[in-house]
């Protein structure tokens, strides 16, 4: 959620004196995940708290938007959405104790900060340069294990300021730019009233088919797809699977749930919700995990992870707009509602990939929060086991 810090202040004074607003009546079910299986279940392994503002290495830990494992290592890498507000643009390494009993300790092992092709690292949005980025995933390439992570961009509030265009950009261990991947071309900030919203860009990435295929998605709906969801309907957002080059194979329609909630009416701010990350399957090319998170002032944070699948679905590649046409979207089904898990809390979860196999068959899925670098909210590392 990229939303700005004053933002989540205010939200959060908020959410200390709401009263939870009424839920909004449920989707019908969207049927099972694929033909041929069963939906994914999940259950609880354990949690835990990383501390807040933690100073490591002259760094402030938050902001953590994504996470994935590095089969090289063992260790879990994480990316910070620090714009460069408070240090470079980074990410981060760390060493999770996970296993069956729960999430035992979290030990950061190293930081780096991302660099431009030219060795720097990124300008903070207050240089006004066009320099900036806004950190949103990353992901272990499983072939190199070199990390690739995903920005946003922005598409400027006024007209006077630049437009920074999303990329997925490849990086050393250290952080040393190696090169990009070319996006689709309706990923593209635009002027005009097309393309992705503001702060709703790319904050999804995974790798599929051992590694042949990426696959994204933005936040939201696309602005000539639509409106954003709203109490009584969800939205279309585009899902694309693309070759390591950027050849286009497919891109689809994930239907978005509608807004959980009522806003508070004393509050100046509307809802946020989208996909802020998705995980392919490793047997499956077709199948993901989707993570949804809404957030509602006044009724907080709405996690929740769904089975779902390409199989089925129109490619809408060639679709301007998806406004009034007739499309069949990627089928899901709930894998969990995080409200149902007794977590402490429901934070900002923005993050997940796979961990380790359990001894019972089940594969063990981690989730990470960002805080906003927010005092009323936490770094939540959450542990699930899936079947």
């Amino acid at each position: 959620m990229r939303s700005s810090l004053t933002r989540r202040v205010c939200a959060a004074a908020l959410l200390l004196t709401s009263t939870l607003a009424p839920a909004a009546a449920a989707a019908p079910p969207a049927g099972p995940a694929g033909p041929a299986e069963r939906a994914a279940q999940a259950r609880l392994l354990g949690e835990k708290i990383v501390p807040h503002k933690l100073d490591f290495r002259g760094t402030t830990v938050g902001g953590l938007s994504g996470v994935d494992r590095n089969r090289c290592t063992g260790e879990y890498v994480f990316i910070s959405d620090d714009r460069s507000y408070l240090q470079p643009a980074r990410f981060y390494t760390a060493r999770l104790d996970v296993d069956a009993d729960g999430v035992h300790s979290v030990d950061f092992t190293g930081t780096h900060p991302f660099r431009r092709p030219d060795g720097t690292v990124y300008s903070s949005p207050t240089a006004g340069d066009g320099k900036a980025v806004d950190p949103e995933e990353i992901r272990v390439d499983p072939r190199s294990c070199r990390y690739w992570w995903a920005q946003e961009g922005d598409r400027p509030k006024t007209a006077d300021a630049p437009v920074i265009q999303p990329s997925v950009q490849f990086a050393s261990a250290t952080g040393r730019y190696l090169g990009r991947l070319r996006l689709p071309s309706n990923y593209e900030i635009t002027r005009e009233e097309r393309g992705p919203r503001r702060n709703q860009v790319i904050e999804a990435i995974t790798f599929g088919s051992h590694g042949r295929v990426v696959t994204s998605a933005v936040e939201g709906p696309l602005l000539q797809d639509g409106p954003e969801p709203d109490l009584r309907n969800g939205a279309l957002v585009r899902v694309t699977k693309q070759t390591r080059g950027g050849e286009v194979l497919g891109q689809f329609a994930y239907p978005v749930e509608k807004i959980f909630a009522a806003s508070d009416p004393n509050s100046p701010w509307g809802p946020d919700t989208g996909v802020p990350s998705l995980l392919a399957f490793p047997d499956d090319p077709d199948r993901y995990l989707v993570l949804e998170r809404t957030w509602v002032a006044g009724a907080g944070y709405k996690i929740r992870v769904y089975d779902a699948t390409t199989r089925g679905a129109t490619d809408v590649r060639a679709m301007d707009s998806l406004a009034g046409r007739s499309v069949v979207p990627m089928r899901k089904t709930l894998v969990v509602d995080l409200d149902t898990l007794g977590l402490s809390g429901i934070q900002n979860t923005e993050g997940m990939t796979w961990g380790p196999v359990l001894p019972t068959g089940e594969r063990s899925l981690i989730l990470v929060s960002d805080d906003n670098f927010s005092d009323e909210e936490a770094t939540q590392i959450v542990a699930l086991a899936v079947r």
